[in-house]
Protein backbone atom coordinates (compact mmCIF):
# COMPACT_ATOMS: atom_id res chain seq x y z
CA UNK A 1 0.00 0.00 0.00
CA UNK A 2 2.90 2.59 0.67
CA UNK A 3 3.98 1.58 -2.55
CA UNK A 4 1.08 2.67 -4.20
CA UNK A 5 0.64 5.67 -2.53
CA UNK A 6 4.12 6.54 -3.14
CA UNK A 7 3.69 6.51 -6.98
CA UNK A 8 0.84 8.27 -7.16
CA UNK A 9 2.45 11.14 -5.09
CA UNK A 10 5.15 11.00 -7.84
CA UNK A 11 2.74 10.82 -10.36
CA UNK A 12 0.80 13.49 -9.43
CA UNK A 13 3.88 15.69 -8.89
CA UNK A 14 4.59 14.91 -12.24
CA UNK A 15 1.60 16.61 -13.77
CA UNK A 16 1.56 19.52 -11.24
CA UNK A 17 5.20 20.31 -12.50
CA UNK A 18 4.41 20.18 -16.00
CA UNK A 19 1.15 22.69 -15.74
CA UNK A 20 3.14 24.96 -13.61
CA UNK A 21 6.93 24.72 -15.07
CA UNK A 22 6.74 24.05 -18.98
CA UNK A 23 2.41 24.99 -19.23
CA UNK A 24 2.06 22.11 -21.02
CA UNK A 25 -1.71 21.73 -22.62
CA UNK A 26 -2.59 18.57 -22.20
CA UNK A 27 -4.58 16.64 -25.15
CA UNK A 28 -5.67 13.14 -24.10
CA UNK A 29 -8.57 13.37 -26.24
CA UNK A 30 -6.71 12.81 -29.49
CA UNK A 31 -5.15 9.51 -28.20
CA UNK A 32 -8.04 7.15 -28.75
CA UNK A 33 -8.48 7.57 -32.18
CA UNK A 34 -4.80 6.27 -32.47
CA UNK A 35 -5.77 2.80 -30.94
CA UNK A 36 -8.94 2.60 -33.61
CA UNK A 37 -10.68 4.76 -36.43
CA UNK A 38 -13.83 4.71 -38.38
CA UNK A 39 -12.98 3.09 -41.63
CA UNK A 40 -15.62 6.05 -43.42
CA UNK A 41 -14.89 3.46 -46.62
CA UNK A 42 -16.75 0.72 -45.12
CA UNK A 43 -18.11 2.39 -41.70
CA UNK A 44 -16.48 -0.48 -39.39
CA UNK A 45 -14.07 -0.04 -36.63
CA UNK A 46 -10.21 -0.67 -37.33
CA UNK A 47 -6.91 -0.84 -36.03
CA UNK A 48 -4.70 1.99 -35.74
CA UNK A 49 -1.22 2.31 -35.01
CA UNK A 50 -0.93 2.19 -31.25
CA UNK A 51 -2.79 -1.34 -31.70
CA UNK A 52 -0.99 -2.22 -34.27
CA UNK A 53 2.35 -1.88 -32.62
CA UNK A 54 1.20 -3.30 -29.48
CA UNK A 55 0.43 -6.63 -31.08
CA UNK A 56 3.16 -6.57 -33.21
CA UNK A 57 5.55 -6.50 -30.23
CA UNK A 58 3.37 -9.46 -28.55
CA UNK A 59 4.42 -11.63 -32.01
CA UNK A 60 8.23 -10.57 -31.56
CA UNK A 61 8.62 -11.71 -28.00
CA UNK A 62 6.51 -15.18 -28.60
CA UNK A 63 8.82 -15.99 -31.65
CA UNK A 64 11.95 -14.73 -30.05
CA UNK A 65 11.08 -16.31 -27.07
CA UNK A 66 10.23 -19.79 -29.07
CA UNK A 67 13.49 -19.11 -30.24
CA UNK A 68 15.64 -18.13 -27.66
CA UNK A 69 14.29 -20.89 -25.41
CA UNK A 70 15.13 -23.85 -28.29
CA UNK A 71 18.72 -22.55 -28.75
CA UNK A 72 19.29 -21.61 -24.96
CA UNK A 73 18.34 -25.28 -23.92
CA UNK A 74 20.48 -26.94 -26.15
CA UNK A 75 23.40 -24.27 -24.82
CA UNK A 76 22.54 -25.06 -21.24
CA UNK A 77 22.99 -29.14 -22.08
CA UNK A 78 26.13 -28.80 -24.19
CA UNK A 79 27.08 -26.98 -21.06
CA UNK A 80 26.20 -28.33 -18.73
CA UNK A 81 26.73 -32.16 -19.49
CA UNK A 82 28.54 -32.00 -22.70
CA UNK A 83 31.86 -32.38 -23.80
CA UNK A 84 34.70 -30.56 -23.81
CA UNK A 85 34.30 -29.51 -27.46
CA UNK A 86 30.52 -28.63 -26.41
CA UNK A 87 31.30 -26.77 -23.44
CA UNK A 88 33.51 -24.33 -25.28
CA UNK A 89 31.09 -23.95 -28.08
CA UNK A 90 28.23 -23.15 -25.52
CA UNK A 91 30.53 -21.00 -23.62
CA UNK A 92 31.77 -19.21 -26.47
CA UNK A 93 28.42 -18.24 -27.55
CA UNK A 94 27.28 -17.51 -24.04
CA UNK A 95 29.91 -15.22 -23.64
CA UNK A 96 29.74 -13.72 -27.07
CA UNK A 97 26.62 -12.86 -27.22
CA UNK A 98 26.13 -11.31 -23.50
CA UNK A 99 28.86 -9.26 -23.82
CA UNK A 100 27.81 -7.28 -27.05
CA UNK A 101 24.86 -5.26 -27.02
CA UNK A 102 21.52 -6.23 -28.32
CA UNK A 103 21.48 -3.16 -30.29
CA UNK A 104 24.52 -3.86 -32.18
CA UNK A 105 23.00 -7.36 -32.84
CA UNK A 106 19.70 -6.58 -34.01
CA UNK A 107 21.54 -4.04 -36.72
CA UNK A 108 24.01 -6.64 -37.57
CA UNK A 109 21.61 -9.14 -38.32
CA UNK A 110 19.46 -6.94 -40.18
CA UNK A 111 22.62 -6.01 -42.63
CA UNK A 112 23.59 -9.50 -42.60
CA UNK A 113 20.78 -11.69 -42.75
CA UNK A 114 18.06 -9.72 -44.05
CA UNK A 115 19.87 -7.96 -46.79
CA UNK A 116 21.98 -10.98 -47.69
CA UNK A 117 20.05 -14.06 -47.08
CA UNK A 118 16.41 -13.04 -46.09
CA UNK A 119 16.46 -11.14 -50.26
CA UNK A 120 18.43 -13.61 -51.80
CA UNK A 121 15.59 -16.47 -50.99
CA UNK A 122 13.08 -14.06 -52.26
CA UNK A 123 10.41 -14.56 -49.55
CA UNK A 124 8.78 -11.16 -49.55
CA UNK A 125 8.60 -11.40 -53.44
CA UNK A 126 6.35 -14.66 -53.00
CA UNK A 127 4.06 -13.33 -50.46
CA UNK A 128 3.02 -10.81 -52.46
CA UNK A 129 2.43 -12.78 -55.46
CA UNK A 130 -0.11 -15.57 -53.32
CA UNK A 131 -3.02 -15.63 -52.51
CA UNK A 132 -4.64 -13.63 -49.92
CA UNK A 133 -5.43 -16.15 -47.48
CA UNK A 134 -1.65 -16.86 -47.28
CA UNK A 135 -0.64 -13.43 -46.99
CA UNK A 136 -3.45 -13.13 -43.87
CA UNK A 137 -2.25 -16.07 -42.15
CA UNK A 138 1.63 -14.60 -43.02
CA UNK A 139 0.49 -11.36 -41.61
CA UNK A 140 -1.58 -12.38 -38.42
CA UNK A 141 1.51 -14.74 -37.14
CA UNK A 142 4.51 -12.66 -38.72
CA UNK A 143 4.46 -9.31 -40.57
CA UNK A 144 3.13 -8.33 -44.28
CA UNK A 145 5.09 -9.42 -47.09
CA UNK A 146 6.81 -5.95 -46.80
CA UNK A 147 8.09 -6.11 -43.65
CA UNK A 148 8.68 -9.94 -43.80
CA UNK A 149 12.37 -10.07 -43.97
CA UNK A 150 13.01 -7.25 -41.43
CA UNK A 151 10.96 -9.46 -38.68
CA UNK A 152 12.65 -12.27 -39.31
CA UNK A 153 16.08 -10.73 -39.16
CA UNK A 154 14.50 -9.60 -35.53
CA UNK A 155 13.09 -12.35 -34.19
CA UNK A 156 16.36 -14.20 -34.91
CA UNK A 157 18.55 -11.43 -33.45
CA UNK A 158 16.41 -11.02 -29.84
CA UNK A 159 16.21 -15.49 -29.93
CA UNK A 160 20.00 -15.37 -29.76
CA UNK A 161 20.49 -12.66 -27.56
CA UNK A 162 17.77 -13.86 -25.50
CA UNK A 163 19.05 -17.53 -25.62
CA UNK A 164 21.96 -17.09 -24.11
CA UNK A 165 20.99 -15.92 -21.29
CA UNK A 166 18.13 -18.82 -20.93
CA UNK A 167 21.62 -21.23 -21.51
CA UNK A 168 22.77 -20.02 -18.20
CA UNK A 169 19.48 -20.79 -16.12
CA UNK A 170 18.94 -24.27 -17.82
CA UNK A 171 23.02 -24.78 -17.35
CA UNK A 172 22.68 -23.94 -13.50
CA UNK A 173 19.25 -26.04 -13.24
CA UNK A 174 20.97 -28.92 -14.65
CA UNK A 175 24.18 -28.29 -12.23
CA UNK A 176 21.52 -28.32 -9.07
CA UNK A 177 20.05 -32.08 -9.85
CA UNK A 178 21.88 -34.09 -7.09
CA UNK A 179 24.09 -36.57 -8.18
CA UNK A 180 22.16 -39.23 -6.79
CA UNK A 181 19.35 -38.58 -9.09
CA UNK A 182 21.33 -39.66 -11.42
CA UNK A 183 22.65 -43.12 -9.26
CA UNK A 184 19.32 -43.84 -8.46
CA UNK A 185 18.24 -43.68 -11.95
CA UNK A 186 21.32 -45.98 -13.43
CA UNK A 187 20.13 -48.61 -10.73
CA UNK A 188 17.13 -49.22 -11.79
CA UNK A 189 18.73 -49.84 -15.33
CA UNK A 190 18.32 -46.63 -16.89
CA UNK A 191 20.76 -45.62 -19.43
CA UNK A 192 22.55 -42.02 -19.31
CA UNK A 193 20.42 -40.50 -22.43
CA UNK A 194 17.24 -41.89 -20.71
CA UNK A 195 18.10 -40.67 -17.28
CA UNK A 196 18.79 -37.21 -18.57
CA UNK A 197 15.62 -37.29 -20.79
CA UNK A 198 13.29 -39.17 -18.09
CA UNK A 199 14.60 -38.06 -14.74
CA UNK A 200 17.08 -35.22 -14.70
CA UNK A 201 15.46 -33.00 -17.71
CA UNK A 202 12.13 -32.61 -16.04
CA UNK A 203 13.15 -31.68 -12.71
CA UNK A 204 15.60 -28.76 -14.17
CA UNK A 205 11.96 -27.79 -16.18
CA UNK A 206 10.51 -27.11 -12.77
CA UNK A 207 13.20 -25.85 -11.26
CA UNK A 208 13.78 -23.18 -13.88
CA UNK A 209 10.57 -22.02 -14.76
CA UNK A 210 10.19 -19.06 -12.72
CA UNK A 211 13.87 -17.46 -14.17
CA UNK A 212 12.57 -18.42 -17.98
CA UNK A 213 8.90 -16.56 -16.80
CA UNK A 214 11.10 -13.71 -15.80
CA UNK A 215 13.33 -14.01 -18.80
CA UNK A 216 10.11 -13.96 -21.05
CA UNK A 217 9.26 -10.40 -19.41
CA UNK A 218 12.53 -9.36 -20.30
CA UNK A 219 12.13 -10.47 -23.98
CA UNK A 220 8.49 -8.63 -24.18
CA UNK A 221 11.01 -5.34 -22.99
CA UNK A 222 14.12 -6.31 -24.89
CA UNK A 223 12.05 -5.88 -28.24
CA UNK A 224 12.04 -2.38 -28.47
CA UNK A 225 15.23 -2.52 -29.86
CA UNK A 226 14.41 -3.34 -32.96
CA UNK A 227 12.48 -0.18 -33.66
CA UNK A 228 15.89 1.14 -34.81
CA UNK A 229 15.19 -1.32 -38.00
CA UNK A 230 11.71 0.17 -38.86
CA UNK A 231 10.06 -2.84 -37.35
CA UNK A 232 6.52 -1.33 -36.78
CA UNK A 233 6.06 -2.32 -32.75
CA UNK A 234 5.41 -0.25 -30.10
CA UNK A 235 8.04 1.91 -29.50
CA UNK A 236 8.45 2.49 -33.44
CA UNK A 237 4.92 3.74 -33.40
CA UNK A 238 5.18 5.91 -30.68
CA UNK A 239 8.03 7.37 -32.72
CA UNK A 240 6.20 7.84 -35.56
CA UNK A 241 3.38 9.47 -33.65
CA UNK A 242 5.60 11.87 -31.52
CA UNK A 243 6.96 12.78 -34.53
CA UNK A 244 3.70 13.51 -36.58
CA UNK A 245 1.99 15.55 -33.71
CA UNK A 246 4.29 16.16 -31.34
CA UNK A 247 2.13 14.96 -28.22
CA UNK A 248 5.27 13.84 -26.31
CA UNK A 249 4.31 13.57 -22.77
CA UNK A 250 0.77 11.83 -23.96
CA UNK A 251 2.12 9.22 -26.28
CA UNK A 252 5.44 7.66 -24.29
CA UNK A 253 2.81 7.65 -21.21
CA UNK A 254 0.39 5.62 -23.45
CA UNK A 255 3.28 3.66 -24.69
CA UNK A 256 4.40 2.58 -21.04
CA UNK A 257 1.29 2.05 -19.68
CA UNK A 258 0.96 -0.61 -22.69
CA UNK A 259 4.04 -1.97 -21.96
CA UNK A 260 2.92 -2.13 -18.10
CA UNK A 261 0.13 -3.95 -19.34
CA UNK A 262 1.81 -6.70 -20.80
CA UNK A 263 4.69 -7.32 -18.09
CA UNK A 264 2.86 -6.71 -14.73
CA UNK A 265 0.14 -8.98 -14.96
CA UNK A 266 2.65 -11.68 -15.97
CA UNK A 267 5.13 -11.09 -13.66
CA UNK A 268 2.47 -10.76 -10.83
CA UNK A 269 1.22 -14.19 -11.76
CA UNK A 270 4.56 -15.48 -11.46
CA UNK A 271 5.37 -14.05 -8.41
CA UNK A 272 2.05 -15.68 -6.85
CA UNK A 273 2.74 -19.42 -8.64
CA UNK A 274 6.64 -19.14 -7.00
CA UNK A 275 5.25 -18.10 -3.69
CA UNK A 276 2.17 -21.11 -3.93
CA UNK A 277 5.25 -24.08 -5.17
CA UNK A 278 7.42 -22.44 -2.42
CA UNK A 279 4.95 -23.52 0.08
CA UNK A 280 4.78 -27.09 -0.78
CA UNK A 281 7.98 -27.43 -0.78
Amino acid sequence: MAVIIVIIAVISLFFSRMNQVLDYKWEWEAIPSYFFFLDPMTGKLKANILIIGFFTTIKLSIWSTLIGFFLGTISGVMGAKGSFEQRFVSRTYVETIRNIPSLVLVIIFYYFVSSQFLDALYLDRWLRGSSNTIQQITGFLFARPDQINSFISAIIALGIYEGAYVSEIIRGGIISIPQGQWEASWSIGLSRQKTFLLVILPQTFRKVAFPLAGQFISTIKDSAIVSVISIQELTFQGMELMAATFLTFEIWITITILYFILTFPFSRSVAFLERKYALKQ
